[in-house]
């Protein structure tokens, strides 16, 4: 598949200390012949991530960089949601703001699409052998059982599918409904796009820096329920 530009969806809430440091990193990103599109989706933020954003896009005027400003506070998965409605890009790929996923492997997650053998591609954490920062023991197996249980209702056997990197074809991502606000949109993604007819599913190794909560990492365990209720409700009940 010809690819003559990525959107890059950036969902920030109170991402100060890292947001200008991220959006440097993407920008100087080569992807040969490929347009890079930025879209940054502000969730209401408390601290300067708004004013940080602007002050960069001022300082770099010729990139390509869509900015939206949510007016109340809704959760990652409302940011996403408006990321996708803004992206005009032939692939859409999600980015954290936090710097636990290295832009520089876009390229990776990209061959597949672009070889013609996939229209979905995960970045795992959990396969491959490149960094992976060593943090919280209970956090790994609930993310693993949690992938397993998506699994079981999905028919897939991806490693890790609450990973950031999750990059899509426009035209396979663009037709899905999704309702999550908050971390229920990465099983909830995962349940709707299983079921889109001859979808085919790639999975490449990626590395992970991840951070502590004091330096900022956000989901808890009440997003790991959440995510339990969604992978029930959107494999079954609301199929």
């Amino acid at each position: 598949m010809k690819i003559d530009k990525l959107s890059i969806i950036i969902p920030a809430y109170n991402e100060e200390r890292t947001i200008e440091g991220l959006l440097s990193k993407v920008l100087s990103v080569n992807l040969d012949s490929i347009e890079k599109e930025l879209v940054v989706v502000n969730d209401c933020s408390r601290d300067s991530t708004k004013s940080i954003v602007e002050q960069f896009m001022q300082k770099n005027s010729s990139a390509r960089i869509i900015f939206y400003s949510q007016d109340v506070n809704q959760g990652k998965g409302a940011a996403i949601r408006k990321g996708i409605e803004l992206a005009t890009g032939d692939c859409i790929i999600v980015q954290d703001a936090d710097l636990e996923y290295d832009p520089n492997e876009y390229k990776v997650l990209l061959a597949p699409i672009q070889n013609g053998f996939a229209d979905v591609v995960y970045g795992s954490r959990f396969m491959g052998g490149r960094p992976h920062r060593i943090l919280f023991f209970w956090h790994s197996i609930g993310n693993k059982f949690l992938t397993f249980l998506s699994n079981i209702f999905t028919n897939l056997n991806l490693t890790d599918m609450e990973t950031c990197y999750k990059m899509f074809r426009s035209s396979v991502i663009k037709q899905i409904k999704l309702k999550e606000n908050r971390f229920g949109f990465e099983p909830e993604v995962t349940a709707k796009v299983s079921r889109v007819p001859g979808v085919r599913f790639y999975e490449v190794g990626i590395s992970y820096y991840g951070r502590t909560y004091a330096e900022g990492k956000k989901i808890g365990w009440k997003d790991g329920v959440r995510t339990l209720w969604c992978i029930l409700k959107y494999n079954i009940w609301a199929k």
